[in-house]
């Protein structure tokens, strides 16, 4: 039997490691396609806002208009994800945010958008991520061997953040010279493309679930799982606020800030790159870091993600807002890894899509709300003040929910879990297990939007 190690010797193409089996190269190859577009599309909806002679409280009705669904249908997202194939779910959304986001793409090229019909249209396209994102957590998280679920967990990571790089930075430069409309273009292809190659993911290994009570006892039975468990409940308490707080900084206030001082939308698309580098250099701590407490310390580092907000208020030039981007970025990303391992760790996977999808539905319960009062709080208090009082407020909860004792003392175990999947899973080989590596999306650890589209917070 070939070891890890060994495997990492294989030269580039000649076999796959042991723990990158077929499902989880479709994932990551899918992701990666995503995220390339859907970065560059979320500033390419503010700027189609701007076009449009759009304002603060327009930016904050087309991002609510994203985010209302979201909240809305994330519960029945994730019983359906755990009643019928996850990646018939996955094609389905992925179907619907293609078609959504062309028709976008049609109206600003022509010159016809208008706000009302953005925010239809997003709302098409958060409808689908709340069907998605459950159905991708939950077949992801099954998708990796326990032993070795922290390596994988890291190198898709570093792949997703590495997309996300590119499309931020790509997105904010081809605003500039080319439009928006183009770049929402890309994006629906890429949903076409991500799409495509998700049908190809291998749902004969994983077992079938019992027949159940139907849609409302699958959800109750979600809810005890999800309530039974202090540190789970309290850390996605806590992102309601963290990720609500969040989604009104970087769809509203960023943009602003952006055009009013730094220039447009080419340094916001860097500063949001700066973020993806910061996700990515994470990923790579994380690969090699494994913290026995991994909820204490990643909560611990929750506390930097308040950075980009205070840097919006002063403001900084790009290069600071760029920094403190940084820094939350490998921030969010020790969390993430320690919020995915948790979960792989601990929920069963017959159970992952629907407690996904409370933790996803408690994470973002607080956008639509935020994303609407962003521009409203900018008119009474001000941006700075309502920019230094989202800073405060994120350090505030990231305070209370270290008083959790299951937050502070659960502690990482040795893994049982097998890939699912008709091959035999080689056995662990003895020693050393290795690290993780993140939503927005996603539920708590992708302070961020999603892995397409949401709030980055494990991606």
């Amino acid at each position: 039997m070939t070891s890890p190690a060994a495997a990492r010797r294989t030269p580039l193409g000649s076999r796959r490691p042991e723990w990158a089996g077929r499902n989880y190269v479709l994932l990551t190859a899918a992701t990666i396609v995503t995220n390339l577009g859907t970065h560059g599309a979320l500033i390419a909806t503010t700027w189609a806002v701007f076009e449009a002679d759009g304002g603060a409280g327009d930016v904050g009705l087309v991002a609510m208009a994203r985010f209302l669904p979201l909240v809305l249908f994330l519960l029945i997202g994730g019983a359906v994800a755990d009643r019928v194939p996850r990646h018939r779910v996955m094609v389905a959304a992925n179907a619907l945010n293609c078609v959504s986001q062309a028709v976008f793409a049609a109206l600003v090229l022509a010159g016809e958008a208008r706000i009302w019909q953005m925010m239809v249209l997003t709302a098409l396209c958060g409808t689908g991520q709340a069907f998605f994102n459950p159905a991708a957590e939950g077949m992801l998280l099954s998708s990796v061997s326990g032993e070795q679920a922290s390596r994988a967990f890291a190198v898709y990571r570093m792949a997703m953040h590495s997309a996300t790089i590119g499309g931020a930075a790509l997105g904010g430069a081809l605003v500039a010279f080319v439009g928006p409309g183009w770049v929402l273009l890309i994006d629906a292809v890429a949903f076409a493309v991500a799409a495509g190659l998700r049908a190809f993911l291998d749902v004969s290994g994983i077992p079938e679930r019992a027949p159940g009570g139907g849609l409302f006892a699958d959800l109750r039975e979600g809810w005890h799982e999800f309530v039974g468990r202090p540190w789970l409940w309290s850390i996605v308490a806590q992102f309601s606020v963290v990720v609500g707080l969040i989604g009104a900084v970087e769809s509203v206030y960023g943009p602003l800030v952006a055009r009013a001082d730094l220039g447009g939308a080419r340094p916001w698309g860097l500063a949001l790159a700066a973020y993806g580098v910061g996700t990515l250099a994470g990923a790579v701590l994380m690969a090699r870091w494994r913290p026995r407490r991994m909820l204490f310390v990643g909560t611990l580092c929750v506390f930097p993600i308040a950075l980009p907000s205070a840097a919006l208020a002063v403001p900084l030039d790009a290069v600071g807002l760029a920094t403190a981007m940084f820094v939350s970025g490998v921030a969010i990303e020790v969390f993430g890894v320690s919020w995915m391992t948790a979960l792989h760790q601990e929920i069963p996977e017959e159970k992952l899509s629907r407690v996904s999808a409370y933790d996803w539905f408690g994470s973002t319960a607080l956008l639509p709300l935020t994303t609407a009062l962003a521009g409203p709080a900018e008119s009474a208090f001000g941006r700075s003040e309502a920019l230094w009082g989202a800073a405060a407020l994120m350090v505030l909860v990231t305070a209370l929910v270290l008083v959790v004792p299951d937050v502070r003392n659960l502690t990482r175990r040795p893994h049982t879990k097998e890939i699912p999947g008709p091959a035999p899973v080689p056995a662990p080989v003895p020693g050393p297990a290795h690290v993780p590596a993140p939503a927005p999306g996603s539920g708590s650890g992708s302070a961020s939007a999603d892995p397409e589209g949401a709030v980055r917070r494990d991606g």
